[in-house]
C-alpha cells in the first residue's frame, strides 16, 4: 500500500474494525487506511451499508455483479478480491461469475442483467455516457427509487475501487475463483458524442 496503516486507530472506528475481524477472520486493508479518518469512514461503511442492505429493490447477486464488475473495470484487486467473494455466496452459477468480464458476449445473462451491466459501464468508462435509452430499459424492471438506488451503487463502488487502486490496496485472497481486474472491457456501450 502506498500510505501504512496506523499502530494504534481512534477509538471511534474499533467497533468497525472489531466487526471485520470477526467476519472476515482480518482487518480489511481498505480499513486501515479510511481508519485515518474516522469519520470518513464511518460516513463510507454506512453508506456501503445501506445501499448493500437486504431490503434492497436490487437483488443480493445483482448488487454482487454491479459491484464486481466496477471492479474490474477499475483494475482493483482488492475489490474483485472482495466482492467476487460476495458474489460467489450469493451466485449459484460459477460459469456466470468467469463469464462477468465478457457478460455482453455470453448467454448467462439476463435482460435485466444485461440491462444493468451496460449501465454500469456507461457509468465507468471513461468517454461513455448513460443515455435515456439505457434509463427507459432500466424501467422495464426498475421503479425510479430502485434506478437511484442502482446509481448511488455504481458510483459507491467506483469511489472505493479508485480509492483502493489510487493507494495501491493488495487483495487480501478471499476469492478463489478467477476473476480477473483488469479483463476485457466492454466496448459495446456506447460512446458520448457533441450534439
Amino acid at each position: 500500500m502506498r500510505i501504512s496503516a496506523k499502530e494504534n486507530y481512534s477509538l471511534f472506528i474499533k467497533p468497525l474494525l472489531w466487526l471485520q475481524k470477526r467476519h472476515y477472520g482480518k482487518v480489511l486493508n481498505p480499513a486501515k487506511l479510511w481508519g485515518r479518518r474516522p469519520t470518513l469512514f464511518w460516513l463510507v461503511a454506512g453508506f456501503f451499508g445501506y445501499l448493500d442492505r437486504r431490503s434492497s429493490p436490487l437483488s443480493p447477486v445483482l448488487r454482487s455483479l454491479v459491484c464486481v464488475r466496477v471492479s474490474q473495470l477499475n483494475d482493483c484487486a482488492f475489490c474483485v478480491d472482495a466482492n467476487g467473494m460476495k458474489l460467489a455466496e450469493r451466485c449459484d452459477s460459477v460459469e456466470k461469475i468467469k463469464a462477468l468480464a465478457n457478460w455482453q458476449h455470453s448467454e448467462l445473462f439476463d435482460q435485466q442483467e444485461q440491462a444493468v451491466l451496460g449501465y454500469v459501464e456507461a457509468m465507468t468508462i471513461t468517454g461513455q455516457r448513460v443515455t435515456d435509452e439505457m434509463l427507459s430499459d432500466l424501467k422495464q424492471w426498475f421503479d425510479e427509487d430502485a434506478i437511484v438506488d442502482l446509481t448511488a451503487l455504481v458510483a459507491f463502488q467506483n469511489l472505493s475501487a479508485k480509492f483502493n487502486t489510487a493507494l495501491d490496496v493488495p487483495e487480501q485472497g478471499f476469492c478463489s475463483l478467477p476473476i480477473q481486474p483488469g479483463e476485457q472491457q466492454s466496448t459495446d456501450a456506447p460512446t458520448h458524442t457533441d450534439k
